[in-house]
């Protein structure tokens, strides 16, 4: 409880805000944008958002190679920079081929910041103080969140451009405060020099394949998070297309997710960290499926808010642990390499959320959108037990 953590580290912390207080100015209302620019179906929109994961699965194995091999500060002053040139030119984006391309270098470059962060953060903590690290973590990172989208819903409610400008000057302001006051973390001593070029010449990411329980859970948990990431990408348009609930009035759902986890994700982590990751893993995502499946029986603003909420205690029960688990499990000389593979997962339900999400409501009915994402999350449930039972089983076996 006395560690002290790192000035780097509250760098960081701040930066995060910054960042995340922009761009959630206009993420959460992205589809509604493109949609009345484009004036296309759900289902063709949503492709934009399935475009933009897409990359970002090619661009987390690039990520983790960049952050092991040349740094992690590197990476995440890439990714940040990109970032808020590519809001810039949303802006003036009125084609589905303009869009679909600022969606490639978003998804380029959104990697490259979360895996290099996760790495730098590993490096900074020791394992003991990781929970809570990443807890704080996420902790800012919703209290940024809170204010974006209901600022965000706002402005977006009288011009949108306002959001684009917000999302970018928080980026950048932030790129700029990790070039001149951040040190790179990634130890060049002559030991980890020799892992390195040994790991060049070997294939880094064969040894996390080989992995094959850490790869299960990486596709497990790619599986069950497609639930949530439907929710996140396409309740804001189905409650406005199927029940009038504007983007002044969404925003605040969204901010009540991220003033939760400002205020109980530290006591729900001083809670599940008593627990082994897996089990604690399986509960939050069966209450991630619950929480979207409960969107089928909502028609007002209350109970999407009521599904938010539900949801938001499986995120926080499930995503700080899962965090640990990967931080944990890493060699140090591959620890962006594992990120990035855990990062492919939640990249995997990204890319697929919008697609089967969309097929749903253009083939079936909009509601089909939830029940199919509640089935794929206690799917997930399903595995995360029995790797659960396995690991167990193999301890019992080597006792």
């Amino acid at each position: 409880m006395n560690f002290k953590y790192p000035r780097q580290y509250w760098l960081m912390i701040v930066g995060i805000v910054l960042s995340t207080a922009g761009g959630s100015m206009i993420w959460p209302f992205l589809l509604i944008y493109a949609s009345g620019k484009l004036n296309l179906p759900l289902s063709a929109v949503a492709t934009l958002i399935s475009i933009n994961a897409g990359t970002g699965l090619a661009a987390s194995f690039l990520a983790g190679w960049v952050a092991d091999r040349f740094g992690r500060k590197l990476v995440m002053n890439f990714s940040l920079t990109v970032n808020g040139l590519a809001y810039f030119f949303l802006m003036n984006a009125s084609t589905y081929p303009q869009f679909a391309l600022l969606m490639v270098i978003i998804g380029l470059s959104n990697p490259l910041y979360q895996v290099g962060a996760d790495a730098m953060l590993a490096d900074m903590i020791p394992s003991e103080h990781r929970t809570d690290a990443y807890a704080i973590n996420r902790i800012a990172n919703n209290a940024a969140f809170a204010l974006g989208p209901a600022v965000g819903g706002f402005l977006a409610a009288r011009s949108y451009n306002l959001a684009f400008y917000g999302a970018a000057a928080g980026f950048l302001s932030y790129s700029v405060l990790l070039f001149f006051l951040a040190r790179e973390t990634l130890q060049k001593n002559g030991h980890s020099t020799a892992l390195a070029a040994e790991d060049a010449t070997q294939g880094g990411y064969e040894d996390v394949f080989r992995d094959g329980g850490y790869m299960a859970f990486v596709l497990t948990m790619g599986l069950g998070l497609i639930a949530p990431t439907m929710l996140w990408v396409l309740m804001p348009v189905y409650a406005k297309t199927n029940f009038g609930i504007s983007e002044a009035l969404y925003g605040w759902i969204p901010t009540t997710n991220a003033l939760m986890c400002v205020f109980i994700q530290y006591p729900v982590t001083l809670f599940t960290r008593r627990y082994k990751t897996l089990p604690v893993a399986a509960a939050g995502m069966l209450i991630y499926a619950v929480g979207v499946g409960s969107v089928a029986l909502m028609s007002g603003f209350w109970g999407f808010w009521l599904s938010m909420v539900i949801l938001t205690f499986g995120e926080l029960t499930l995503v700080p642990t899962a965090s640990k688990y990967v931080a944990d499990r890493a060699p140090a000389h591959l620890r962006g390499r594992y990120m990035s593979i855990y990062w492919f997962g939640w990249g995997l339900a990204r890319t697929l959320a919008p697609l089967i999400g969309g097929a749903l409501n253009d083939a079936i009915a909009p509601r089909a959108i939830w029940i199919g994402a509640l089935t794929i999350g206690l799917t997930s449930v399903l595995g995360l037990t029995l790797l659960h039972r396995r690991d167990t089983a193999q301890v019992t076996e080597l006792a």
